[in-house]
């Protein structure tokens, strides 16, 4: 037995009706685990997970529903998870989505930015002391190779000026990693680790929010290229299930402005601003 089973542990995914949210659920309840699957829409997200138990032939896949345009539904869904389990082992951050125009949410955040990464900053922070009573246990986050192309302004975080669907997608997923390294070093010493992937560019219906007239070229230009999602999920999978990975925290493929770690902290502050203080907020431990 090694000393990481993902046997009987409890993995909650988000972003779980479909691609790799949905494939990586059917393969770590394949393996043992405990899933929960989170969804936007009810009854997608109940035959998502009839799908997954069936196909891993397990009694262990269970659903929940939350909005994560609204924060007020994230703060539910953070309830609902502590009615639903004693413990999280696995916290699988990747839910996410794209506007072909800029739209705000009922918290009057720009919509990509607030499920892409307001989302799971907030979601994280709300099951910490869960998953650090869990320990060892593992924060999963779903970036992109996009965050390359990502900046931030933090005068204007929101794009109310010169928005593109590109520029938005970019800009948070820039932010997934600049908080999974942030988290990894305010989460040092307690037995959670912190890690992100770029899970390759996978066949899913992100994209459904693209205008219309960028569809064809999608399908034209890049479809040929994109894997399919069962390839993407296994990168998650990997490091929610891998025992060489058991305390290998910070894991992340970052470019340069990635990897400015005042860059993070400044992210931190303005995202913990947005959503309300966090857990971690006085505690840090800075690395050579």
């Amino acid at each position: 037995m090694t000393a990481w089973d993902i046997r009987g542990k409890t993995v909650l995914v988000t972003g779980a009706t479909s691609g790799i949210g949905l494939e990586a659920s059917v393969a770590l309840a394949r393996r043992g685990a405990r899933v929960v699957m989170i969804g936007r829409d009810p009854a997608r997200t109940a035959a998502a997970a009839t799908d997954a138990a069936a196909r891993a032939a397990s009694s262990e896949v269970s659903h929940l529903v939350c909005d994560f345009s609204s924060q007020a539904a994230i703060r539910a869904l953070a309830e609902a998870v502590r009615a639903r389990v004693d413990r999280l082992d696995v916290l699988v951050n990747n839910a996410g989505g794209v506007h072909k125009s800029r739209r705000l949410t009922a918290d009057g955040i720009e919509a990509t930015f607030a499920v892409n990464h307001l989302g799971y900053f907030l979601l994280t922070n709300l099951l910490l002391d869960l998953l650090v009573k869990s320990a060892p246990a593992r924060i999963v986050t779903v970036a992109s190779v996009a965050h390359r192309r990502g900046t931030l302004d933090f005068e204007d975080l929101g794009f109310e000026r010169g928005y593109s669907l590109l520029r938005a997608y970019s800009r948070s997923k820039l932010a997934n990693v600049l908080f999974t390294a942030e988290l990894a070093r305010r989460l040092a010493g307690t037995g959670v680790t912190s890690n992100s992937l770029h899970p390759g560019s996978v066949d899913t219906n992100i994209w459904s929010g693209a205008p219309l007239w960028a569809k064809p070229l999608i399908q034209i230009l890049f479809r040929p290229f994109f894997i399919e999602a069962e390839r993407g999920a296994a990168r998650v999978v990997q490091l929610a299930t891998s025992p060489e990975l058991e305390g290998v925290t910070g894991l992340v493929d970052a470019a340069p402005l990635a990897r400015d770690e005042a860059l993070a902290r400044r992210l931190w502050d303005a995202s913990a601003r947005m959503v309300g203080n966090s857990p971690l907020d006085g505690r840090r431990e800075d690395r050579v």
